[in-house]
This record gives C-alpha cells, sequence and structure tokens, in this order.
C-alpha cells in the first residue's frame, strides 16, 4: 500500500487526520508568504493548497461558507464541489487564511481553519456584517444576551464567574465602527482586548479563557467568520449569539435568496451550526491561540486545534514533517 494509500484509510477512519493536513497545508503556504507585504498572494497560495488537499479527501463536500460567490473566487466559492466524490455528503465552512493583513505584515494571529458538518447543518449566510456576542463553556443558559446593553452582559458574566466587572476580558475588533462599543465595556469596568484582524480567533478565544485570557467577544465582524467559529464553541459548550446586518435592500434580498426569511432574526449557536461540527485550524503565525509556522532546516513546524464533537474534545497538534512532503 503506498503512503497516500495509508494516509487516505487513516482519514476514513479518523477525519481529524485529513482535515489537519488540510489546514496544515494551507498555513505552510501562507506562511512562505509571511511579511511580505501582499495579502492577496498569501491568500491565494493558502486557498490552492488547501483545495488541493481538500480533493483528496474521502468526502462528497460542499463549500457553504468559503472564499466568496460562485463568479468572484476561483476556488472554494460558495457551492464548490470538494473532496474525491466518495464517501459521506458533508457541508464545509472554510477560511484558507484568516488574517490575511496579520500575515502579509507578520503579526501574530494569523491562522487556516476549517469546519465539516453534515449537509444542511450550517448555517448558508450571506457576504455580510453579523453582529456576535460569545462566551466560553460553563455557563447556565441565557446568561448573556446580544440584545441587552454590554455593561449588563459584563456584569451578568462577573457574576456567573463570582468575580468583579475589572475582573472581565472583552475582544473587540478595533473597528472606528467600535468606539461607542469600546466605551461602554470600559466604562462598566471591564478590561478590553483589541485585535486589528481575525475575527474567527477572537470568538475562538472565549473557548479557553485560561490560555487566553479572553471572557467575552463582542462586536460587528464577518458572518461567514460567525458561522467557523459557532462551530468550535458548539463543541466545547460555549454560547454564541449573532444578529445578519441586512441594512439595504440589496442585501436584504441576497440573504432572501439564501434563504434567511427573517431579516433580523437572533441566531443562536444551535441555528449557526445545528449538528456536531468538526473544526481544525492551523496557525500561520504565533498568537494567543496557536503558534505559528516554523521552516527548521529540512523540517517544517505546525501547532493545530481540533474542535471534535465527540465528547466535546479538544486536541493540540504539534507536527513536524519533512519540508519536502509540501513540496507538492
Amino acid at each position: 500500500m503506498t503512503d497516500r494509500a495509508l494516509a487516505n484509510a487513516a482519514e476514513e477512519r479518523y477525519p481529524t487526520l485529513g482535515l489537519t493536513r488540510v489546514t496544515e497545508r494551507a498555513a505552510v503556504a501562507a506562511a512562505r508568504l509571511r511579511g511580505r507585504g501582499d495579502e492577496m498572494a498569501a491568500d491565494q497560495a493558502a486557498v490552492d493548497a488547501m483545495r488541493a488537499e481538500l480533493d483528496l479527501l474521502h468526502i462528497r463536500g460542499r463549500v457553504v461558507i468559503g472564499e466568496g460567490e460562485r463568479g468572484a473566487a476561483p476556488l472554494l466559492f460558495v457551492g464548490d464541489e470538494v473532496g474525491a466524490g466518495a464517501g459521506p455528503e458533508v457541508d464545509l465552512a472554510v477560511a484558507a487564511l484568516e488574517g490575511s493583513t496579520l500575515c502579509a505584515r507578520d503579526m501574530p494571529g494569523a491562522i487556516s481553519v476549517v469546519a465539516l458538518a453534515p449537509r444542511g447543518a450550517l448555517l448558508s449566510a450571506p457576504d455580510v456584517y453579523m453582529d456576535k456576542i460569545a462566551i466560553g463553556p460553563g455557563f447556565p443558559p441565557g446568561v448573556v444576551d446580544l440584545d441587552r446593553d454590554p455593561g449588563e452582559n459584563i456584569a451578568a458574566l462577573a457574576a456567573a464567574r463570582g468575580v468583579t466587572a475589572q475582573e472581565v476580558t472583552v475582544c473587540i475588533l478595533d473597528r472606528p465602527r467600535h468606539a461607542e462599543l469600546i466605551a461602554k465595556c470600559r466604562k462598566a469596568g471591564a478590561r478590553v482586548r483589541l485585535i486589528s484582524d481575525g475575527d474567527v480567533a477572537g470568538v475562538i478565544f472565549t473557548a479557553e479563557p485560561h490560555e487566553t485570557g479572553v471572557d467575552m467577544y463582542l462586536g460587528r465582524g464577518g458572518a461567514s467568520e460567525g458561522v467557523l467559529a459557532a462551530g468550535a464553541l458548539r463543541c466545547v459548550g460555549g454560547q454564541m449569539q449573532g444578529r445578519l446586518v441586512l441594512d439595504t435592500p440589496e442585501k436584504i434580498a441576497l440573504a432572501e435568496k439564501m434563504g434567511v426569511a427573517n431579516p433580523r432574526r437572533k441566531y443562536d449557536i444551535a441555528a449557526l451550526a445545528s449538528a456536531e461540527t468538526l473544526v481544525v485550524a492551523t496557525g500561520v503565525t504565533r498568537g494567543p491561540l496557536l503558534a505559528g509556522v516554523s521552516f527548521l532546516h529540512d523540517m517544517i513546524e505546525t501547532e493545530s486545534i481540533v474542535y471534535h464533537p465527540a465528547g466535546g474534545t479538544v486536541r493540540r497538534i504539534r507536527a513536524q514533517r519533512r519540508a519536502s512532503e509540501f513540496e507538492n
């Protein structure tokens, strides 16, 4: 049996291995362009590598969250069919390079991430913004709510943790649109961690507050990134709510075309990822969640995190592989 045949056999039994290879390939391809200042080139390299590896998996996959609408992206567009054409029918949400600006500037936090779920389980979100709130596991349902004032949510989370508001850290994208939100969080006494990019990672930070120091995610970011992150939070028992920002007739029409009947609907985590979802992320640049790709003398080292729905398992995979394996 060839090496690839052995890998295929392992992937059929342990889909985590195959999906990790997908994000590793994309992360390494992007990491080769770290600090080069070319976001588009880094993103395209990651997309090409991810698509090629996905086509080796024994799945009949459909991209529901990808690089854009059909016709707007050559690969991994919404509706793109991936996989070897055998095996289970699944849906995928992908971000071949989450944080292309971070990669281009060699700044912390760029990752490659993919989520795999049963057909129809992931919200097929249009390419619009989403208002989001997320917290990690271990809290009663409804402890926070998207429709409450930020100060109320901070106070409620602090009470649930048994600490003061001053001990709560809220992660928010550093954008002008969030100036009022940031001010409200600070007025409530919370610490605010601003991130320049990386909406998926920002939400996932809440899954491991003991590692990342982030207790809550708040703010407006990409809807597709929200769906990706929801799969990971669902695995560990976290909570998340999101509402699509449909503020023009064109966006409302696009959402209706994709099956969104109520433009004001508040989606909970079960609506964003309605079935058990496998999520894998690999670091491109070093950050709070993952180490970045390391290019050694003749080896390449990667670190990945796997959110597996079986038992809410979270695994970290640190791998060293011969550099020659990434040349094809």
